[in-house]
């Protein structure tokens, strides 16, 4: 089939299918023939307060119905949504609007936005508009996503994709039609990219509110759902469940779990695997800049351990040493891509630049090395890397052995000056229960080299990654060292 717009799909299954489940989220199921008439609503309201072709609507919305209308209304004027999260701090939201310049903000109060639009319970299902289709619109950009990285200073990645899809293509090798669960929040790419093509598709989304281990297996049973998306701090919370509880749900329905956003340990990937088998976990690896991206399956990966598979949908992929250098594989270095479109063609940043080489070639700001055959290998973020005794430490590997503790919920390396050392390892561990530090060091013992060890450990209970499973170092890393300067001080 040619392509048509987001908004022309949406209007498609409506004719198509009208009874058939477009969204599941607390229980309350809306109909494709639901979602197009609300979408249809609040696109005029949208209208009416200004909004049209090539304009920015911030959405400061919770997971739910109300955030996937608004998605489809905006795509049905040609304008591009740009989801935050609705409990970002206000310094943080003011900076992103002050970048973006929305013309309208939805679901922030209005004396803290200008041209706000607070939503209250109901209101959009009570917007007094016709739910007749629109005239046919294309998005030139498709959403716009915030992105802190490592640094936690906000930038904004303008998705060049336009609003325009095959509704008839596959999708994670399924037909149109599928299902997947989806436990993230929407102001997050991988959560908003997924439940979107399963939806232009015309499929099934089941979404959660917020994160909960037992219930998404219980969601996946009841609704015999065929994917989900995952990032692994959530993979982590399901495979602690007991056993048993585990294992009192049938996941016969599920053909494919895909972890992505942050990395996945190996031990944790063996796990699944054993679990549920080899041709259902996978991982993708990229960014919203899509400027790499790779996809691996569990089968894959028993063959090549380690490794997050080979570049995807025709970019291209190369290893680069500190003198700029290319490197040959097994080599480790920066990670650059290029996509098929050459440099810029895949996304503008607002509030950043990108790290590129003059040949154009980019980088995300991770590590990694390269077989013969092409498969990529991480090893973490160059911001991250430790340096301890003119030995590389790369946080993510130490990480991964604490959290395989089985008290463990989250943990965070992060390297703090050392006069002898130049660093220290350093681990934050977000624990669920007391853990004797002796203990957590002898597991850890067992299965890290003795320098990557951490020197010093410290135990917190408040979470350390977010909803997508990803952890400021850099921000935690200058709470303690200022938090070590200030007890010097006192002590001077």
């Amino acid at each position: 089939m040619s392509l048509v717009s987001y908004g022309r799909a949406l209007t498609l299954h409506a004719e198509r299918q009208p009874d058939a489940v477009a969204l599941v989220h607390e229980g309350r199921v809306t109909r494709y023939a639901e979602l197009e008439a609300g979408a249809n609503r609040l696109a005029r309201h949208l209208a009416k307060r200004g909004v049209g072709e090539g304009d920015f609507v911030t959405i400061g919305l919770p997971n739910g119905r109300a955030f996937v209308e608004l998605l489809f209304a905006c795509w049905k004027l040609g304008a591009t949504p740009q989801p935050v999260s609705p409990r970002l701090p206000r310094h943080e939201r003011d900076a992103i609007l002050a970048l973006v310049r929305p013309r309208l903000v939805v679901g922030i109060p209005a004396a803290e936005a200008p041209r706000a639009w607070t939503v209250l319970d109901g209101e959009l299902e009570a917007l007094d508009e016709s739910d007749a289709p629109l005239p046919d619109r294309v998005s030139t950009w498709r959403m716009a996503i915030c992105s802190g990285g490592s640094t936690g200073r906000p930038k904004v990645v303008v998705d060049h994709i336009r609003g325009e899809c095959d509704p008839e293509a596959r999708y994670h090798d399924e037909s149109p039609g599928t299902s997947i669960l989806i436990p993230g929040p929407l102001y997050h790419s991988a959560p908003l990219i997924n439940a979107l093509m399963v939806l232009l598709g015309g499929g099934r989304v089941v979404l959660m509110s917020r994160f909960e281990a037992e219930e998404a297996l219980a969601l996946i049973e009841r609704h015999r759902l065929a994917l989900a998306i995952f990032v692994p701090t959530m993979m982590v919370r399901i495979w602690k469940l007991p056993r048993e509880t585990r294992e009192r749900f049938d996941l016969s329905s599920l053909r494919r779990v895909v972890s992505s956003s942050a990395f996945l340990p190996e031990w944790l990937r063996r796990e699944w695997i054993e679990w549920i088998g080899p041709d259902r976990v996978w991982e993708a690896y990229g960014g919203s800049e899509r400027i790499v991206g790779t996809l691996i399956s569990g089968r894959e990966w028993l063959a090549r351990p380690g490794s997050v598979g080979r570049v995807s949908e025709g970019r291209k992929l190369k290893i680069v040493g500190p003198d700029g250098a290319t490197l040959p594989p097994g080599e480790i270095g920066d990670v650059y891509g290029m996509p098929p479109g050459g440099p810029g063609s895949t996304y503008h940043y607002l509030g950043a630049e990108p790290r590129r080489l003059a040949d154009g070639w980019e980088t995300l700001g991770d590590m990694g090395w390269l077989d013969a055959d092409g498969f990529l290998y991480l090893v973490d973020r160059r911001t991250d890397l430790v340096v301890t005794g003119g030995a590389n430490v790369y946080p993510a590997e130490v990480e991964g052995a604490i959290e395989s503790h089985p008290s463990v919920l989250a943990c965070a390396v992060i390297g703090l000056p050392d006069d002898d050392l130049g660093a220290s390892v350093h681990a934050i561990v977000q624990i669920a229960e007391s853990v004797d530090e002796a203990s957590l060091r002898r597991h850890v013992e067992g299965r890290l080299v003795r320098y990557k060890v951490p020197r010093s450990f410290e135990f917190v209970r408040e979470p350390l990654k977010d909803d997508a499973g990803k952890v400021r170092r850099a921000a935690l890393r200058a709470e303690r060292i200022e938090g070590m300067e200030r007890r010097s001080d006192r002590a001077s």
